[in-house]
């Protein structure tokens, strides 16, 4: 950390392109999932300098002091008001007493990027540089024109970031970012000016203003409701979600969702209101009416290019949907007025020849999944039915009364039963499904890779006494094996569960195998995407128990099935967590790991009620438990 080192932040901005939605908050204060852009950027920079903060205000200037009077880090904020608004180079003269002790960060207030300070600082403190600034290669703003060094020599259309066409050379874009040294505000006049003339100066003054570059690197400039919307659907995306939904919304009204949706605080929301790929920002009112593609505001509605929202490809029309931890490829098309989802599966995965049996025989015997539309064998393709966005994890984001999360898992219960049973009975009709079985091997499988990607890569923890640790597991997966099976799903999650117009349906089943059907109740109702009242649980359990027990007749076992629970509990939670390493270290999917700590809790319940029988996996839980510590790379 560098722990003197300050930063300036230019908030001044009146968001002219923003409006109406600068109407009523000024754009450093737009929230992205409940937090305002400017608060990430401190966030951001006290990760990596414990110095101060220089904002300047001008546009709406009141909401922003009381946004730096009430933040965690207001005792290290500095305010410098401007009348008129001075620019980007005015703005840091006008700072010349703050800023002059030592080198500072200059960011502009609307800019949401990844970009890593600490290579940026480092770059400049150990070349010398007045001014280091973070470029990136963007065609469409790269008007900073370079050497064959990297320095900068030029700027086209400065205060404008538009490029020269008629012009040929080296050229980047400036991000908004930047490190300065304080000798760089001898460049600057009092006054209105912009940074770049402080660049050029320097430039010709002998001294080194740098171009670091960092394509590939997220970068967002939010100038315009579009931007701000796909800034919105980016941080979705990044934590793995499609829905987000302010805490302090209380129970939500009987409301249809889909797509991409944000509803942040302070929002009433009509009963019958429908909303797809949607911004619903702070003091709305809802109609009773569909919204789609839309921001919606106190006193108004902005409508979306939903191709430009959601990134889809202008060639082909796809737009890539999902975020769960499959690496085969999902996309949206569009055909008309309808939609549909082209699968692209890699030519050496045998799952997708399971996706195009499993379905056909799914849907023969009444199983809810996509209809299959086309398939293609040589190019490992397919087109299934559109399902839409929202799985049970994400409508379980809309607080929701009891009743109604019972009656949805109840619905969806109906479903594992009719696999249970039905798919069971009739299993001889797909090979592909009858000679997968979950066996011994399997579940050896299933621990193995929690120790390997759980325990030692992603918690980085050593075991005491591996051998004994290994003849419980041993033991684990026989008694398991050893219990009745069914055909399971088994990956029935809440993100597995789809919710279209209220109906519970199912995708990614083409891991289906021959196995003990706890394996699926323990996946639904010990789920870590979605901590169920225990209460509510017990009924569910229940629920399925006289269910399987009224249509198996003889075929349900009760007491085996109970018996056979726990141990698939168990398991169930290890593959779980040597999941969460994998895709978190290995695919680098890291919103996998906020579910890591419900997914320890749960097996931490379960390893205390077996840990006489098992008391080397107790000791390790307990001691997983305790290691708070993830090493991902």
């Amino acid at each position: 950390m560098t722990e003197n080192l300050n930063i300036f932040i230019l908030a001044a901005g009146l968001g002219e392109r923003l409006r109406p939605i600068t109407n009523h908050i000024p754009k450093p204060l737009l929230p992205i999932l409940g937090k305002p852009l400017i608060e990430s950027i401190v966030e951001k920079f006290s990760l990596t300098s414990s110095g101060r903060i220089g904002i300047n205000l001008h546009y709406k200037a009141d909401m922003l002091r009381d946004w730096a009077r009430n933040s965690a880090f207001s005792e290290r904020i500095e305010l410098f008001y401007e009348d008129p608004v001075l620019g980007t180079g005015g703005a840091l003269k006008n700072a010349e007493g703050f800023l002059s002790g030592g080198h500072f960060i200059a960011h502009n207030s609307d800019i949401v990027s990844d970009i890593d300070f600490s290579r940026l600082i480092e770059t400049h403190l150990s070349e010398g540089n007045i001014a280091t600034l973070a470029t990136h290669d963007y065609p469409k703003y790269n008007n900073v024109v370079l050497d064959d060094k990297g320095y900068v020599i030029n700027v086209e259309n400065p205060g404008t970031s538009m490029p020269n066409p008629e012009t040929s050379g080296r050229k980047t874009a400036y991000t908004g970012i930047a490190v300065y040294s304080p000798e760089i505000l001898r460049f600057l006049p009092q006054g209105v000016s912009h940074a770049t003339v402080a660049w050029l100066a320097a430039a010709k003054a002998g001294y080194k203003v740098k171009a670091l570059d960092f394509t590939g690197c997220y970068w967002n400039d939010i100038g315009t409701p579009q931007a701000y919307a796909s800034a919105i659907i980016d941080a979705l995306r990044t934590d793995g979600e499609t829905v987000y939904i302010h805490p302090s919304m209380g129970d939500c009204p009987d409301i249809e969702i889909d797509g991409y949706v944000a509803i942040e605080k302070g929002c009433i929301l009509d009963d019958a209101s429908s909303f797809r790929n949607c911004i619903v920002l702070e003091g709305s009112r809802t109609e009773e009416k569909k919204y789609d593609n839309c921001i919606i505001g106190p006193d108004f509605e902005i409508r979306l290019n939903e191709t430009e929202m959601l990134g889809a490809s202008e060639d082909n029309g796809l737009t890539l949907i999902g975020a769960g931890g499959s690496d085969r490829k999902y996309y949206r098309m569009k055909n008309d007025n309808s939609t549909a989802v082209f699968v692209k599966y890699k030519k050496e995965d045998s799952d997708f020849h399971r996706h195009i049996e499993y379905t056909k025989f799914f849907r023969k015997h009444k199983i809810p999944v996509p209809a299959l539309l086309d398939v293609n064998n040589k190019n490992m393709t397919a087109v299934f039915e559109d399902l839409g966005d929202i799985s049970l994890y994400s409508w379980l984001k809309c607080p929701r009364e009891s009743i109604q999360i019972e009656d949805i898992y109840k619905k969806v219960i109906d479903i594992l039963i009719l696999i249970h049973t039905d798919a069971t009975r009739h299993v001889s009709e797909c090979p592909l499904l009858q000679g997968r079985v979950f066996d011994y091997e399997h579940f050896r499988w299933e621990t193995d890779y929690f120790v390997e990607r759980f325990v030692k890569q992603l918690k980085g923890v050593d075991i005491e006494n591996i051998s004994a640790l290994n003849e419980e597991l041993h033991r684990l997966a026989q008694k398991a094996d050893s219990y009745q099976k069914t055909v399971i799903h088994r990956d029935f999650q809440s993100q597995n569960i789809m919710i279209t117009k209220g109906v519970p349906r199912l995708i990614d089943y083409q891991g289906a195998r021959i196995g003990p059907p706890a394996y699926d109740i323990a996946s639904m109702l010990w789920d870590p995407y979605f901590r169920l009242d225990e209460d509510m649980r017990e009924r569910l359990l229940e629920y399925y128990v006289n269910q399987r027990a009224r249509i198996s007749l003889d075929e349900f076992n009760k007491d085996d099935f109970l018996k056979s629970l726990l141990l698939c509990r168990l398991q169930r939670h290890m593959q779980a967590l040597g999941a969460y390493g994998f895709l978190s270290s290995v695919r680098m999917k890291r919103y996998f790991l906020k579910h890591v700590v419900e997914g320890l809790r749960l097996l931490n319940e379960d390893a205390m009620l077996v840990r006489q029988e098992y008391p080397e996996l107790y000791k390790l839980v307990m001691k997983l438990g305790e290691d708070s510590k993830i090493q991902v790379k």
